[in-house]
């Protein structure tokens, strides 16, 4: 059993880093702090690693997927030392099953969920209670990020709820395993519609925002980060504050999303 869990987990966590950096490093190698970071960061927090290279002469490694994916395998036992989700909801269940270090924990980012289209796409709609996105996907399928564990799904799962479009959709979704899988599949033409962040759309000029969705139609889009409770590497503090920091945010503000603040002034 124990060597069948240990199999699992290395299937799984490479999958992770896939999304990263390609192959990614073996634990044993990983000796850079090590940030799990929900897939919608990948352009933007990638900047901000390099940056902080550049500045201090140290590198990082970020593994990208899904927040839930992130969190199970640092409950699994992933070396990770940041974590960064697209949601609370995540955030919290580390917090509740003492994986990560609270008094780290802030409130780093804010985003937005918008409806894309292939770049050359005619379409027009507007996104108001009522609207016929059924039709508007002419037989094809609306991409979204997994909506039971997927934070950009739940978020767009929501408000298509609250709109009162999910019942005419609910059966024609592509669930994708995170948001950046679910832009791949408007960015590839597979699918003629995706509710992706809208920092994500920005990353891919493959890709056009058709609407953004009403901000009151789902709950609010915030990106925690908190260091994990087992991390003992002495640069993981400095860079998640860096990532806090007023030297970060225009990165992060390039690609779309809104610094909620910064924890600079944390002791």
């Amino acid at each position: 059993m124990r060597m069948d869990r240990r199999r699992s987990f290395g299937l799984v966590f490479g999958a992770v880093l896939a999304l990263g950096e390609g192959s990614g490093p073996t634990f044993a190698q990983v000796k850079e702090p090590l940030v799990f970071a929900a897939a919608s960061l990948k352009t933007a927090l990638d900047e901000v690693a390099a940056q902080w290279q550049r500045e201090s002469g140290k590198k990082v490694v970020v593994s990208y997927a899904g927040s839930n994916t992130l969190i199970k395998q640092i409950e699994q036992g992933a070396p990770a030392d940041i974590f960064i989700s697209a949601d609370l909801d995540w955030m919290d269940y580390g917090q509740q099953k003492n994986l990560i270090n609270a008094q780290s924990r802030s409130n780093l980012l804010g985003n937005r969920i918008v409806l894309i289209a292939p770049k050359d796409a005619t379409l027009t709609l507007n996104i108001t209670r009522g609207f016929d996105l059924a039709s508007a996907l002419k037989g094809g399928r609306l991409a979204m990020a997994n909506v039971d564990s997927v934070p950009a799904g739940k978020y767009a799962k929501a408000a298509l709820e609250k709109l009162g479009a999910w019942d005419g959709v609910k059966d024609k979704i592509a669930q994708a395993e995170n948001v950046r899988a679910a832009l791949a599949l408007v960015s590839l033409r597979e699918a003629p519609l995706g509710i992706v962040y809208q920092t994500d759309a920005a990353s891919d000029p493959s890709v056009k925002i058709v609407a953004s969705f009403p901000e009151d139609s789902h709950p609010p889009i915030i990106y925690p980060i908190a260091l994990t409770k087992t991390s003992t590497n002495p640069d993981a503090r400095a860079f998640l504050r860096y990532i806090e920091s007023a030297a970060a945010r225009p990165a992060f503000e390039r690609q779309g999303f809104t610094v909620l603040g910064s924890g600079a002034q944390r002791p």
